[in-house]
């Protein structure tokens, strides 16, 4: 039964009882922050089995795309070397909220594994936990297996339900007992049943565990039954074809051979069998999903899973003797093997195969320079031997060698790797670049005091306590007429740098003092430090100030900053959710945002983008900012950034359809924005696209300097603004036309010249004409041409031309009839009087073409041509 077949029979098999298949979730959890992938079937249930989530059915069944790559859940090291270890697997799973439990769970596995799969009961083994009576009399007195095939599982870990057949989602919350079911390939396989000492074994494999959510974990690890307890089953596709296939390995099953026999075609290895091919072969499964579901390489958080995992793989290929390319065209095979059952892969197939071929033509350019350090470093190391920490970071920092992938490559060669030593280099490159990153302005400052209460997010004016004062990095206690300086407030309007934004400008007053601010920096994480000059009077520490921002330089900067999280949602409904923020700038001039994606975007995309955000801002939403905890924010759809920090209390802002955590300012309503339009599209980095936008009145002088242009060009092109672009293409057309008659013209005058200089050629003694002349008013590219028509006209001879340019430099063309060319060649001929000139040059026997840096000394370089050409013949 093929893999494919498997899928379809379980998905089938429940939906007759009742089930709704729900198609596979994504890899990026979209409920779970804490979680790098989906790695399990229940992950897309988890606020339904919490109660947080209500759907229109009780009964459920997927066959769930899972990844194990990074954090908690990493197989990545021993994915190719044993039998059932994958970065990408299939789980297949049944689940009920509160409908049916245990006794219709075990019933409904049962008739699956032997009636419909057709395996063999006495074949098949089940565990219970040791307290889970009812379970236990479910398997073995209805269903009847017998006792000695029923194993109970007790505590193992040390207290109380810590046992493997006890499944918890976390410390707190829904738990239950399991129950496993076991294929028993017979007794020519090594290892024992489970719970004995030899269940490491082959022979008895794990098939299919069924959870059973039954209690309420308090913080006191106290058990309370649930009123609506629940069945969370998963079993792995790839298990499952192993036995129905009746091999042993996971690798050796169709979906899986048809990838490693794709890799073995590129690749060029005719080993089946080979680890790599393996490697390979699950790589291509786990990278292509991971590119539908929105990730791109990159150098952080998914993204970096992404990158060690093609760069595994290409390692691999580099392994089998493959250095070019190979990896993205195994792409096709796989959406023959699995696009039927994800459209999606099918439906971005040609993305995944575009982003696949970029990472390796990226890292394809260091792998090589890598492999040889690699190699050197480990060549006098003998097994079990260290490679040191610090060429570990080397690799990493300088190739782009994700460390697993050289601990891989040690660990087929029997070495260790100084992890210890590779982290300490690590830290000393962070805090390098924390030292670099810190704000000039605040180098050195020492406070102690209170925090800064913000109230810039309801006014623009505050009265305000002055509590330190720094000038040139010193604490003072009064600042002088035309000092600059750094000033702490109690309380302030002002917001400080910070998620993109710059900081506010503005005045801050005291009767005849005025201290304009010029920027507002973090001095430490909530206390704001105003930098500026005392433009009259004096500042001193206690003073009370009122502190009023620049409105117009605030109203920019927000106009820019609220468009700029409407941009970024219309980017991922144009481009795709794998749009993610790398950076950004909000300033008064305008909006500068960085974003994974991999291609540049094209006109159409940039003004659907342009539509989508001006169509939110038509439309005059209310914008609203809410304080709630960092969990509750995710539950409410609020877009993170992952990899950033986030405290227990986030900032969400609702703006149009936008919904993000941020801390900065923005406009009361869209429509307060105006108008908004990009004026630029560019790559920064791999994978990385820059746009920047603007706003409100910068858009409209934009625009209005756009109209400028326009009314210049078509009063320039005698049209009016809308038929400039036909007046263009006339004036287009016309300049060929004319283009093309200067060049019949110059076609004529140089036929002329070159019949004139025919004359001019000279016989030798060995019977071949010789010309050697400069010409004059002929364009250096018309030379090669005259070259031909002097060598059909003098049908036997050498000839070199030359024209001077108003720069001073020449060019040369030598041309040689074909009966002369075995004793003289155009190319030396043409290198020697470049060389004469302080140039080169060089070609064919035939036709050759140079040129000198220096006119000065072309005429004595053309009359010793002669003597060069008759010292290559015999008279």
């Amino acid at each position: 039964m093929k893999a494919s077949e498997i899928r379809e029979k379980f998905l089938g098999f429940f939906e007759s009882k009742g089930h709704t298949i729900v198609p596979s979730s994504s890899l990026v959890p979209g409920n779970d922050p804490t979680l790098l992938f989906t790695n399990s079937g229940m992950v897309q249930f988890k606020d339904v089995f919490t109660g947080q989530e209500l759907r229109p059915y009780s009964r459920a069944t997927t066959s769930q795309r899972c990844v194990r790559a990074g954090g908690k859940h990493n197989d990545l090291e021993n994915v190719g070397y044993t039998a059932r270890h994958h970065t990408f697997f299939e789980m297949l799973g049944n689940f009920s909220f509160g409908d049916y439990f245990k006794r219709d769970a075990i019933h409904y596995a049962w008739e699956l594994l032997t009636k419909v799969y057709g395996l063999a009961q006495e074949r098949l083994w089940v565990t219970v936990y040791q307290e889970d009576d009812e379970a236990y009399d479910i398997w073995h007195n209805e269903i009847k297996v017998p006792a000695d095939r029923i194993v109970r599982i007790g505590d193992n870990k040390g207290s109380r339900y810590a046992s493997d057949n006890f499944w918890q989602m976390a410390d707190t919350g829904p738990c239950g007992p399991c129950s496993e079911v076991f294929f028993d390939h017979g007794p020519d396989v090594w290892g024992g049943p489970p719970g004995s000492p030899e269940e490491d074994g082959d022979r008895y494999i794990e098939v299919w565990n069924l959870v059973f959510m039954q209690f309420e974990r308090d913080s006191q690890g106290v058990m309370h039954p649930l009123p609506r307890p629940c069945v969370d089953t998963g079993m792995g596709l790839e298990r499952i074809a192993a036995v129905l296939q009746r091999v042993h390995s996971n690798y050796e099953i169709d979906l899986l051979q048809s990838l490693i026999r794709a890799a073995s075609r590129e690749t060029g290895c005719q080993d089946l069998a080979n680890n790599s091919l393996k490697v390979i072969a699950d790589h291509i499964r786990a990278c292509s999903f991971l590119v539908v579901d929105g990730i791109i390489p990159s150098n952080e958080g998914r993204g970096y899973v992404l990158r060690r995992i093609i760069r595994r793989a290409l390692r691999h290929g580099f392994k089998l003797g493959q250095t070019e390319p190979f990896f993205y065209k195994i792409v096709p095979d796989l959406l023959k093997e699995m696009g039927q059952a994800y459209p999606e892969l099918e439906q971005n197939g040609q993305r995944v195969a575009k982003v696949l071929m970029q990472e390796e033509e990226r890292f394809g350019e260091t792998l090589e320079n890598g492999m040889r350090i690699l190699e050197a470093a480990v060549s006098d190391l003998k097994p079990g031997q260290r490679l040191d920490g610090q060429t570990l970071f080397m690799l990493y920092d300088t190739y782009g060698f994700p460390v697993d992938l050289t601990a891989d490559i040690c660990r087929e060669r029997e070495l260790e790797v100084d992890l210890e030593g590779f982290e300490q280099a690590m830290a000393r490159q962070r805090e390098q670049a924390r030292a670099a990153g810190r704000f000039k302005s605040v180098e050195g400052l020492q406070y102690d005091g209170s925090q800064t209460v913000f109230e810039g997010y309801e006014s623009l004016e505050a009265d305000s306590e002055v509590v330190a004062l720094y000038v040139d990095g010193s604490q003072v206690d009064v600042v002088k007429p035309g000092q600059s300086a750094i000033v702490v407030l109690d309380r302030t309007p002002f917001y400080a740098e910070s998620g993109g934004q710059v900081g506010d400008a503005g005045v801050l007053t005291l009767g005849d003092t005025v201290f304009v601010v010029f920027d507002t920096q973090k001095v430490q994480a909530n206390v704001f430090g105003h930098h500026g000059e005392i433009r009259q009077g004096s500042l001193a520490v206690g003073d009370r100030v009122h502190a009023v921002v620049d409105q117009t330089r605030r109203g920019r900067t927000v106009r820019n900053h609220s468009a700029t999280h409407l941009m970024h949602k219309a980017l991922k409904q144009v481009l795709g959710e794998h749009v993610q923020q790398r950076g950004s700038l909000v300033d008064p001039e305008k909006t500068r945002f960085d974003f994974a994606h991999d291609a540049p975007m094209s006109a159409d995309e940039i003004a659907r983008v342009e539509e989508i955000v001006n169509r939110e801002i038509l439309s005059n939403a209310p914008a609203r900012a809410s304080v709630m905890s960092y969990e509750d924010a995710i539950k409410t759809g609020a877009m993170a950034l992952f990899g950033e920090k986030y405290g227990d209390s986030v900032r969400v802002l609702d703006i149009g359809f936008s919904r993000e955590l941020c801390g900065g300012t923005h406009v009361r309503q869209t429509g307060d924005i105006g108008l908004f339009k990009i004026v630029s599209e560019s790559g920064v980095a791999a994978g990385v696209r820059r746009v920047e936008a603007i706003t409100g009145d910068n858009a409209l002088h934009w625009l209005q300097k756009l109209e400028r242009t326009c009314n210049q060009i078509a009063a320039q092109v005698k049209a009016t603004v809308a038929d400039v672009p036909q007046r263009i293409t006339q004036i287009q057309e016309q300049m060929r036309s004319l283009e093309k008659e200067l060049e019949q013209v110059r076609a004529k005058l140089n036929a002329g010249t070159g019949a004139a200089l025919a004359d001019q050629a000279v016989t030798l003694d060995a019977g071949f004409r010789l010309l050697s002349k400069e010409v004059k008013g002929v364009e250096p590219k018309a030379l090669r041409e005259m070259v031909d028509q002097l060598k059909d006209k003098l049908k036997s001879a050498v000839i070199l031309l030359a024209v001077a340019g108003t720069d001073g430099k020449v060019s040369l063309v030598a041309g040689v009839t074909a009966d002369l060319t075995s004793r003289i060649k155009a190319g030396e001929l043409v290198g020697h009087v470049a060389r004469e000139l302080g140039g080169k040059g060089g070609g064919r026997p035939d036709m050759a073409m140079g040129g000198g840096s220096s006119a000065q000394g072309l005429a004595q370089a053309l009359s010793g041509v002669r003597n060069w050409v008759e010292s290559r013949v015999e008279v």
